[in-house]
């Protein structure tokens, strides 16, 4: 079981990874038939990768994008390859671009050492 739970999140984890609260994760679970938590122990609630890309592709959807609730029902029932493709390809590219700040950020402080150790 312990080894189970590493392939899944828990509702807190995916909230903070996609800043949302938990409240509007049960929500959108009720709204968007595409997410499926797995339900352990005390009906505690645990998401897939899959779970959290979809939720990630809601939050584009709803929150940047302007969709409506309906709206992106729709959308995404169409399951247009288009749609997945963009979509997939934006949030990995936000990943990316956050990878790379905080990489930049790690080499600033190293490189400030580095100088720092030459002046002193």
């Amino acid at each position: 079981m312990n080894r189970d739970r590493k392939l899944y999140k828990s509702i807190g984890e995916v909230s903070k990874e996609i800043s949302v609260s938990t409240h509007t994760l049960r929500f959108w679970e009720k709204e968007f038939k595409q997410i499926k938590p797995i339900t352990f122990d005390g009906n505690r609630r645990y998401y897939t990768e899959k779970d959290i890309d979809i939720l990630k592709i809601i939050y584009e959807l709803l929150k940047k994008q302007g969709y409506t609730i309906m709206g992106a029902k729709k959308l995404l029932n169409r399951r247009s390859d288009k749609l997945d493709e963009h979509l997939d390809l934006d949030i990995k590219r936000k990943n990316f671009q956050s990878s790379l700040k905080y990489k930049a950020q790690r080499i600033k402080i190293i490189l400030d050492k580095i100088k720092g150790l030459k002046n002193g």
